[in-house]
């Protein structure tokens, strides 16, 4: 019987190979291959994350909840996580309490108003702040940037002179037209438009292209991240507004949701499922909007602090 041939090195590591994928590596660096090790770092990283978001999603579940309970058992102490029968009357019952169709309305009107607004001016004021060389353009931004220390609620009164004096109190238009600007909002986008190679201008200029030109076809397609997050910022901050709304608008077929679920809450008693239900409904615009926009508005973010 004849003998077996000897086992050269590079059958053995091939046959180590297809029994443990960590052996290529242990073979080159001439170490035994060994099995993935329990890392407690990475356990207690996980762990706290998951803590995280699990504090941040527990008041939208409560609130979803909530509002599928009746009255008696939203007050009901100790509380109750899943309602008993699973009600639905509060989701109707929030649309005969206040004209919430209307402020819905009105809400969207308001938010898409500031956010076409901002994106509209503040994308032309930071390309000229960025791109365009004219005197005094540094101070004229310090003084831009200085809006930004300046609390919103001193700005109350002045704006709600103009207007009045415009004739525009009690409509959409006072929701929306003060908020059509940002500081912030020009700041973000010219840190984008200060990142751009100067190649691309010379090389429109040279083609014959304007200023605006320029701007329109080969800068701002280049900014969409740093548009799709100040949408997604202009929006929710819209949306949630609250101040303004009521000291523009007393009328509640004007006033948008934000104030819409402020007027649900009673004197002496508050009625928790149905102001829940109007904040479930409230909150699926922009929920929506940040899922659609999600993956623009974390990269805009992202690079907005290393740009310029």
């Amino acid at each position: 019987m004849p003998e077996p041939a000897p086992v050269t090195p590079a059958a053995a590591a091939a046959v180590a190979t297809t029994r443990d994928p960590a052996a290529p590596a242990a073979a080159a660096s001439g170490r035994p291959a060994r099995g993935r090790r329990f890392d407690p770092a990475s356990v207690a990283t996980h762990a706290v994350l998951s803590l995280g978001a699990l504090a941040m999603i527990f008041p939208f579940l409560w609130q979803l909840l909530t509002a599928f309970k009746t009255m008696p058992e939203a007050v009901r102490v100790p509380p109750t996580i899943l309602p008993e029968a699973w009600n639905w009357a509060a989701f109707e019952q929030v649309f005969t309490a206040v004209p919430f169709a209307e402020m819905l309305t009105n809400s969207l009107l308001n938010t898409a108003g500031r956010t076409l607004g901002q994106l509209v001016f503040c994308s032309l004021a930071a390309y000229a702040f960025a791109r365009l060389q004219f005197r005094g353009r540094n101070l004229l931004f310090a003084v831009f940037l200085s809006v930004l220390m300046v609390p919103p609620q001193l700005l109350v009164l002045p704006q709600h002179e103009i207007m009045m004096k415009l004739g525009l109190l009690n409509s959409v238009p006072a929701l929306f037209l003060p908020g059509m600007f940002s500081a912030f909002g020009t700041f973000l986008l010219r840190q984008f438009f200060l990142a751009l190679p100067r190649e691309l201008e010379e090389a429109a200029r040279i083609d014959g292209a304007g200023p605006f030109r320029i701007f329109w076809s080969i800068m701002l397609p280049l900014v969409r991240p740093a548009l799709a997050a100040l949408a997604v910022i202009t929006a929710m901050w819209s949306w949630n507004d609250l101040l303004w709304p009521l000291v523009v608008n007393t009328d509640p077929a004007k006033a948008p949701v934000s104030a819409g679920l402020i007027s649900l809450e009673g004197q002496f008693m508050t009625n928790y499922p149905v102001m829940m239900a109007g904040s479930v409904i409230a909150s699926l615009p922009m929920l929506l909007l940040y899922v659609l926009l999600q993956r623009h508005f974390v990269q805009g973010i992202a690079l907005s602090g290393s740009k310029g």
